[in-house]
C-alpha cells in the first residue's frame, strides 16, 4: 500500500556555475544547528576536494541534512559546470523537488536551462530562488520574467509555472518571498521547502528496494553505494540481490554491512532505513551506479535515468619521452589502464575504450574541462601519461553525419563585440540573440560546433581584454558544418636535447612567443614555443656562447629575455595540434611532437601531403 512519509523532504540544489549553490548550503547547514556557536567553518563547506577548492566550482555532488521544525530535509549539492552534468542527472532521481538558483544579476543562463529541463522532465516541483538580491546591479523583477520564460520554452506544466519564488542572499545568509520586506534569516526558504516539496512515497510493507545513483569509496570499508529507499524497509545484516535493469551485470547475492543516512555533515550509523530516506550502504563488492538493491526474495530492479552520451574524447597513453620515467610514480600501462577504468566506475558520462595498442586507451567524456579535471586529479596522484588533441565525436544517423553542437552565451563589452562576432562566424557560430546588457556589456547568444570552440578561450580573453565571459552547453547534435581552420600559429621545436641556457632562448625568442625559461630540460622533437607564422621551426635553445680569444664565454651577461609563457592545463590542451601530445607528469606539463625525430617527421608529413593532393 503507498503511503506518505511526511517526516522528510528530500531536495536538489540546482543552477548555473557560480551562482551561489554552495554558499547557501553553507548558510543552511549553520542555521540548521549542523555547526556549534564557536565552531570555526571555512568557507564553502561542501567543497571538500583541492581542485573544487582551488577552482570555485562544484565537481562532484554531496548528500547533507538539516533539521527543521521536526522535519529532516535532505539537500543534494550538485555541479554547476555543464561538462559535469551527468553528476546532476542522475542525483535527479533521489529526490523529490528542486531548489532552482538564479543571479539576480546574471538571470538565467545556459546549464539553467540544462540542468531545468531535466528536473522538469522528472516531474519534480522547482522552488526558484533569485540569489544575489544585496548585489548593487541586481534586477530581481526582471529575472523573474526570464526564469517564466525559460519554464514555458521547456514546456512547464501549470503546477510548475506555479513555482514559488524566494529572494535570498546566501552570502548574507537571508531569504524573504517578498521583496519588499528584507530577509533576516534563511528560514523562509526552509517553510517553502517544507510546503512545497512533495513528501517521498512508497510501499512500506513492499520488499526493499534501494536505486544507487553515486559511489563513494572508504580505504577502510572500500566501495559504498548511495541511493535512496524506494520501496520497504532495509536493515544491517539482510540479505539481499544487487541486479542492474539493464543486464549489464549478472545479479548477485550479498549481504548489508553498514548502513547509514546523512545528518549534516556526517554519515551516522543506522540500524534500518525506510521509503524516502537517502542512504549509503557498504560492504557490498563491485557495486554500481544505477544498480538497485533489493530484498532477495524479490530482485525487481528499477530503471534508470539515461545519461547524456560523451561529446568529446582524447587519447591517454603511456609516457614514451626521453624523459619519461622520472617524475612520476605511476608510469606503466597497468597502472595507467586500472586508474582509467576505476575513474569509470564512479563517473557515469565517461568512457574508456581499449585501441589497437596496448598503452594506449580513447577516453570520451562530456567536454574539455571534464577530461581536463581528470587529468588533473591523476597527475597530483603520481601518474605520468600523454594525451592527444581533444576530438569531437561524430554520430550517425540516416548516412548522415551530425556533429555535438553547443549553446554559448557571451557577455562582452560593447566596444569588443565585434572581434567575438567575427571570430565566432569563422567557426561556423551561428548568432541567435543580441541583447543590451547592464552597463555597457552586451549578451550574444551563439549556437556553434563543439570543436569550433577548441583553443578559442585563449583567444576569447585577448579579444575581450579579459573582461569577456563566456558559458557553453551542449545543445544537440546538428549535421557537420563543414572545414573549422585550425591554429595558425607554427611550433618552435628544440633542435637537441640537454638544458635551455639564455643565449640559446635570446637567440630563438626572436621567432615567436617561448614557453621555457633558462635552466630547464628538454629534448628534441620538444616544443619550447609559439611561432609567429603558421610552419614549425627548430630552434636550438640549448645553444652556448663559445669562448674565443677575444672575449670569456661569459661575457654580455646583460642578454635580456623576455618571461615565458606558462601554460595551464587547459592553455596546453587548447593549443594542442593533430601531430602533438602533451606530457603530462606530477611536476611539468611538456608540448611535444608525436614524432620526435626531425627527419622521420618530415618524411612522414611528405607523404600525408602527398596522400591529400592525389
Amino acid at each position: 500500500m503507498i503511503k506518505e512519509r511526511n517526516d522528510v523532504r528530500n531536495v536538489a540544489i540546482i543552477a548555473h556555475v557560480d551562482h551561489g549553490k554552495t554558499t547557501l548550503v553553507d548558510g543552511l547547514l549553520r542555521q540548521g544547528g549542523v555547526f556549534r556557536d564557536n565552531q570555526a567553518v571555512q568557507e564553502r563547506v561542501m567543497d571538500s576536494g583541492d581542485l573544487e577548492r582551488e577552482r570555485g566550482i562544484t565537481i562532484l555532488s554531496k548528500n547533507t541534512a538539516v533539521h527543521y521544525k521536526g522535519y529532516r530535509i535532505n539537500i543534494v549539492d550538485t555541479p554547476g559546470h555543464a561538462d559535469f552534468g551527468g553528476e546532476v542527472e542522475r542525483v535527479l532521481k533521489m529526490v523529490d523537488g528542486v531548489l532552482l538558483l538564479v543571479d539576480a544579476f546574471e538571470g538565467p543562463m545556459p546549464q539553467t536551462r540544462f540542468v531545468l529541463r531535466r528536473a522538469l522532465e522528472l516531474n519534480h516541483r522547482v522552488i526558484v530562488v533569485i540569489n544575489k538580491t544585496d548585489r548593487p546591479d541586481a534586477r530581481p523583477e526582471a529575472v523573474i520574467d526570464e526564469v517564466l520564460e525559460l519554464f514555458m520554452e521547456l514546456d512547464a506544466n501549470d503546477e510548475q509555472l506555479d513555482s514559488p519564488f524566494v529572494f535570498a542572499s546566501a552570502r548574507n545568509g537571508t531569504a524573504t518571498t517578498d521583496l519588499n520586506a528584507p530577509g533576516e534569516s534563511l528560514l523562509p526558504l526552509l517553510d517553502a521547502i517544507i510546503d512545497y516539496v512533495p513528501a517521498p512515497k512508497g510501499d512500506f510493507e513492499g520488499p526493499a528496494q534501494v536505486l544507487v545513483s553515486t559511489i563513494d569509496y572508504n580505504d577502510y570499508v572500500g566501495r559504498i553505494g548511495v541511493g535512496r529507499v524506494e520501496r520497504g524497509e532495509i536493515r544491517v545484516g539482510q540479505d539481499v540481490v544487487v541486479s542492474d535493469f539493464h543486464g549489464n551485470n549478472a545479479a548477485r547475492r550479498t549481504r548489508v554491512s553498514n548502513l547509514f543516512i546523512y545528518d549534516g555533515l556526517k554519515r551516522m550509523p543506522v540500524e534500518r532505513a525506510q521509503v524516502g530516506d537517502i542512504v549509503a550502504v557498504s560492504g557490498i563488492e563491485d557495486i554500481n551506479i544505477g544498480d538497485t538493491i533489493c530484498d532477495a526474495a524479490c530482485p525487481e530492479p528499477l530503471p534508470f535515468v539515461n545519461i547524456t552520451e560523451p561529446t568529446v574524447a582524447m587519447t591517454f597513453s603511456v609516457n614514451d619521452s626521453p624523459l619519461a620515467g622520472t617524475e612520476g610514480k605511476f608510469v606503466t600501462s597497468r597502472h595507467l589502464r586500472a586508474r582509467l577504468f576505476r575513474e569509470v566506475e564512479t563517473d557515469v558520462s565517461l568512457r574508456v575504450e581499449e585501441t589497437d595498442s596496448a598503452d594506449s586507451f580513447k577516453v570520451s567524456g562530456r567536454g574539455e574541462l571534464h577530461l581536463s579535471i581528470l587529468i588533473e586529479t591523476m597527475r597530483r596522484q603520481g601518474y605520468e601519461f600523454q594525451v592527444s588533441k581533444p576530438e569531437v565525436l561524430y554520430h550517425e544517423v540516416d548516412g548522415k553525419m551530425l556533429e555535438p553542437v553547443e549553446r554559448v552565451v557571451i557577455e562582452v563589452p560593447e566596444e569588443n563585440m565585434g572581434p567575438v562576432i567575427e571570430e565566432m562566424g569563422r567557426r561556423k557560430g551561428e548568432m541567435l540573440n543580441m541583447a543590451g546588457g547592464q552597463g555597457a556589456m552586451m549578451r550574444l547568444e551563439f549556437k556553434i560546433p563543439s570543436r569550433g570552440l577548441f583553443g578559442y578561450r585563449s583567444k576569447f580573453m585577448t579579444d575581450t581584454k579579459g573582461e569577456g565571459i563566456m558559458h557553453a552547453v551542449f545543445e544537440g547534435y546538428e549535421p557537420v558544418k563543414g572545414e573549422i581552420a585550425s591554429r595558425a600559429a607554427g611550433a618552435l621545436i628544440a633542435h637537441e636535447a640537454g638544458e635551455t641556457v639564455t643565449y640559446g632562448l635570446f637567440n630563438a625568442q626572436d621567432r615567436g612567443t617561448m614557453f621555457v625559461g633558462p635552466g630547464e630540460k628538454v629534448y628534441a622533437g620538444m616544443i619550447v614555443g609559439e611561432n609567429a607564422r603558421t610552419d614549425d621551426i627548430e630552434v636550438n635553445v640549448c645553444k652556448k656562447k663559445h669562448v674565443t680569444n677575444m672575449r670569456a664565454s661569459g661575457s654580455d651577461e646583460a642578454l635580456r629575455l623576455t618571461p615565458p609563457r606558462n601554460l595551464s592545463l587547459e592553455d596546453a590542451l587548447e593549443w594542442l595540434g593533430e601531430d602533438e601530445l602533451l606530457e603530462v607528469t606530477p611536476k611539468s606539463l611538456r608540448l611535444r611532437k608525436k614524432i620526435l625525430d626531425s627527419l622521420a617527421r618530415m618524411r612522414y608529413n611528405k607523404r600525408l601531403n602527398q596522400a591529400q593532393n592525389s
